[in-house]
């Protein structure tokens, strides 16, 4: 669960830091292992490690909830434990079976497996109300009428306590009876809540006598309408984490201070278990946002195409885009665990994909805003194939066939009639290299005679340089990358920048204009023609791309994951 009001200040980092165990080296050092260090010597939790994932099936998930993913199952996983996926189902009117469906498939997605440990909160909806049942006999929760701003109203401040209820002394027997006919459905939502009755005067707010149950009609997504009073999260979370014998209840910092209503939930119950509450620092990366709510909203907005668009820090986004599951692992393992908020830099997932995409990536030819280049003295008809690598850091992955013939395109950018001092692409009388191919040098120009723009070049090739190279030794500067013309497949692309201009995003935050550009007329090499939704590759030059859920046949459309510029630590 998020706190979407919590405002914490932020102190800017690159990553957290992170050491090896001097006892262990294969197993990192922060400050959660060595509390389950000390478990294991003391015999806590009879030497077990048992978490849990508990998201709210209120939205996707994001980046933020991939570095809670990697914590609870690698921690798990690193100790010889379990960890189990629950969601907390609490809040019908925001949940929905969609966003259970996508939470379990991105779970996956980053490799981990709760194997037969799936849960909801809402299995437990019955224990919890007979729990509610033996706080009230016990003189320890009561049923308040105060409505929700009177509520906020008696509840005082930092700097001043709280007032008591006028109901808080009901007694138990009318306690039971009222709580009883809110199930029941006698009573208006809003009309009456269950209340733990604990300190008006505390220090902590979160224990002014919290509400823990309330009336709300609203057809839940598993349970229908069998109910229409739901508990708190703070309430039913402990209770869960009990039930299924959670060791170590790991939470991000904003739930610190509600540590000790989860105590006093714990200890005031006879449950199975006593799990213990660790805070961790959430993540929060610069030009985004990591609030399920103003994701929300840009989704309704229609500021972004989904949940899953490529703009967005959703998991679901991250993967359309091109990112890898075992980049972000990566990344979450990066920034490490710490115990005060931070703002990490993005450039450090961008680098972790490129990290990853280098090595695994096949390279292509893709040419984004073509530029026909006709080689004059090339033979008409004729056609050669040259070999291309597919992957330089991996060359078992071998070689591909490329085509070429008298007509190619090349970019645009990779010519300037007049260039300037330091530019070594093509101008006129200048020679560069084709990749793979030969030297070309240009020798005119034909412009639009309606708007002057140069839409064709006139070259001539030297055979002699097949494959790249002059066997007189003769040199150039630039080399460019080429598709053939009678062999290019069209291609739409995308490419994709920071959704917000701001580098720390507030509620007002200015949306990027340019966050995405679509290419139409792009042309690729003929190796890609029969690629499928979600294959990665690098185009020269350009960058890491993936093929998106809209290609189709006959209309090939790619997704810019990162450019090839890597600013990770370079200041």
């Amino acid at each position: 669960m998020e706190a979407e009001n919590a405002k914490p200040a932020f102190d800017r980092v690159d990553a957290a830091e992170k050491t090896d165990s001097a006892e262990n080296p294969a197993v990192p050092t922060n400050f959660i292992q060595e509390i389950i260090n000390e478990d294991f010597k003391t015999g806590k939790h009879g030497g077990k490690v048992h978490t849990r994932f508990p998201p709210e099936p209120n939205g996707y998930l994001h980046i933020g909830h991939a570095k809670s993913i990697c914590l609870n199952f690698g921690i798990a996983k690193r100790n010889n434990g379990i960890c189990n996926l629950r969601f907390d189902d609490t809040n019908p009117s925001k949940e929905d079976t969609e966003y259970v469906d996508s939470i379990q498939e991105d779970v996956r997605w980053l490799g981990f497996d709760w194997e037969d440990r799936l849960f909801y909160a809402s299995d437990y909806y019955e224990q919890l109300y007979q729990y509610a049942i033996d706080l009230i006999q016990a003189g320890k929760a009561f049923v308040c009428d105060l409505s929700a701003q009177e509520i906020r109203d008696y509840r005082g401040t930092l700097t001043e306590p709280g007032k008591e209820s006028p109901y808080r002394n009901r007694s138990a027997e009318e306690n039971l009876d009222l709580f009883k006919r809110m199930r029941a459905g006698e009573f208006p939502d809003g009309s009456k809540v269950l209340r733990a009755k604990i300190d008006m005067a505390s220090p902590n707010i979160n224990m002014r006598d919290p509400v823990i149950y309330r009336i709300l009609r609203s057809t839940h997504h598993r349970t229908g309408d069998q109910w229409c009073i739901y508990p708190m999260y703070d309430y039913a979370h402990p209770i869960s984490d009990a039930l299924e014998g959670i060791t170590h209840s790991i939470c991000t910092l904003e739930f610190e201070d509600h540590r000790p209503l989860y105590n006093w939930v714990i200890e005031n119950l006879d449950l199975p278990a006593r799990p213990q509450q660790i805070e961790f620092a959430r993540l929060n990366l610069n030009h985004t946002v990591m609030s399920k709510r103003k994701l929300l909203e840009l989704v309704r907005n229609h500021s972004v195409s989904g949940w899953n668009d490529p703009r967005m820090p959703t998991i679901s986004g991250l993967r359309r885009r091109g990112y890898t599951p075992e980049s972000i692992r990566n990344f979450c393992d990066r920034i490490g665990v710490a115990k005060s908020n931070s703002i990490v830099d993005i450039a450090l997932l961008e680098h972790c994909i490129r990290e990853d995409l280098n090595l695994r990536a096949p390279r292509v030819m893709a040419v984004l805003d073509p530029l026909k280049v006709i080689i004059d003295n090339y033979p008409e008809g004729q056609v050669e194939e040259f070999e291309g690598e597919i992957n330089p850091e991996n060359p078992e992955l071998g070689t591909r066939k490329i085509p070429f013939s008298k007509v190619i395109y090349i970019e645009k950018d990779d010519f300037r009639e007049d260039p300037p001092k330091g530019y070594f692409r093509l101008s006129p009388g200048r020679e560069i290299r084709l990749k793979h191919a030969y030297y070309i040098r240009c020798e005119s120009v034909v412009r639009d005679p309606a708007t002057g723009e140069i839409i064709e070049l006139h070259c001539t090739y030297d055979p002699e340089t097949r494959g790249g190279w002059s066997a007189d030794g003769r040199k150039v500067k630039g080399t460019s990358h080429w598709v053939s013309a009678a062999h290019a497949v069209d291609a739409e692309v995308r490419l994709y920048d920071h959704l917000f201009l701001d580098e720390n995003p507030g509620e007002n935050a200015t949306l990027n204009p340019d966050s995405l550009v679509t290419l139409t007329h792009c042309k690729v090499e003929p190796s890609l023609k029969d690629v499928k939704a979600g294959e990665r590759f690098q185009f020269l030059r350009q960058g890491y791309f993936c093929v998106d859920l809209d290609s189709r046949p006959g209309k090939l459309v790619f997704n810019r994951t990162v450019g090839l510029r890597d600013s990770w630590g370079k200041g």
